[in-house]
């Protein structure tokens, strides 16, 4: 009885082991429209991968972890990871179109049905834009301010273009690029903290006092730049939270110094 009950716990202990573990979930989304590009991001794990064209995604988890399906196209879903869907290792995720819902509204003028009147009836100008009146424009993206300014530092006219020249002699054009530099990465800085910065403090709190100086401190932090322009969730999502570890540890010896420093003034006073 002893070896039996024995024997129990020990395929007990060792089912209860697998179940902890992390493992590949496979599954596939299906929607009315296009189902590629799909974020799904595991909450409590903070993992993260999108749909291939064909919907079909693979994302680690463990028992009791949510799954968050979202897009522009679709509603919001979450699924619960439990032992069916571990066992099958299988899921299927149907996703409900979103539909904006706006008041009905007439515009222009009522229609008669005759088209031929209808179309009398629409005076449509075309809009003038820079070609027809002949002068040179630009299409392409607008540029900041920075931007503007180094574009004008570093280009110029003549067989020996002294503006580009003198800018870079008198450090004017590091100095611009620099400044893109930062203003690069305070948005991409607010584009994380306003998609993730939920998440991020989900697992870990800190005090709100102290969220501008860490955000400050990961922003200074070396790699920043270059996961921006990567533009990975995942690994920025892992870069924040490893940060975050070192920011409380470093807080909480400032505030030891502090208590240790306060002690002796007021020893010194007494």
């Amino acid at each position: 009885m002893k070896i039996k009950t024995l024997i129990s716990i020990f395929f007990i202990c060792i089912s209860w082991s697998l179940l902890g573990q992390e493992r590949t979930i496979s599954g596939v989304v299906i929607g009315n429209e296009d189902v590629d590009g799909i974020h799904v991001l595991n909450k409590t794990a903070l993992k993260f991968t999108i749909t291939d064209t064909d919907g079909s995604f693979s994302i680690l988890a463990r028992l009791g972890d949510t799954l968050t399906f979202s897009s522009l196209r679709y509603e919001q879903k979450e699924v619960l990871i439990d032992n069916r869907i571990l066992n099958q290792n299988v899921l299927i995720v149907k996703l409900k179109e979103k539909i904006n819902e706006l008041d009905e509204v007439v515009v222009g003028k009522i229609l008669t049905g005759s088209l031929t009147s209808d179309l009398e009836n629409f005076k449509v100008e075309k809009e003038i834009n820079f070609y027809d009146l002949g002068i040179p424009g630009y299409t392409g993206k607008p540029k900041t301010q920075q931007e503007r300014r180094l574009n004008e530092a570093t280009t110029g006219g003549g067989i020996v273009p002294l503006n580009p020249i003198l800018n870079w002699i008198s450090g004017r054009t590091k100095r611009l690029k620099s400044n893109i530099r930062i203003e690069k990465d305070a948005v991409c800085l607010l584009r994380f903290r306003d998609n993730y910065e939920a998440l991020l403090f989900e697992k870990q709190s800190l005090d709100e006092d102290l969220k501008v100086e860490y955000f400050y401190f990961c922003s200074e932090s070396e790699g920043f730049s270059r996961l921006c322009d990567l533009g990975d969730p995942i690994s920025m999502i892992d870069f924040f939270n490893e940060k975050l570890i070192i920011f409380k540890e470093n807080a909480a010896l400032r505030e030891g110094v502090k208590e240790v420093r306060e002690i002796e003034e007021k020893k010194k006073n007494d």
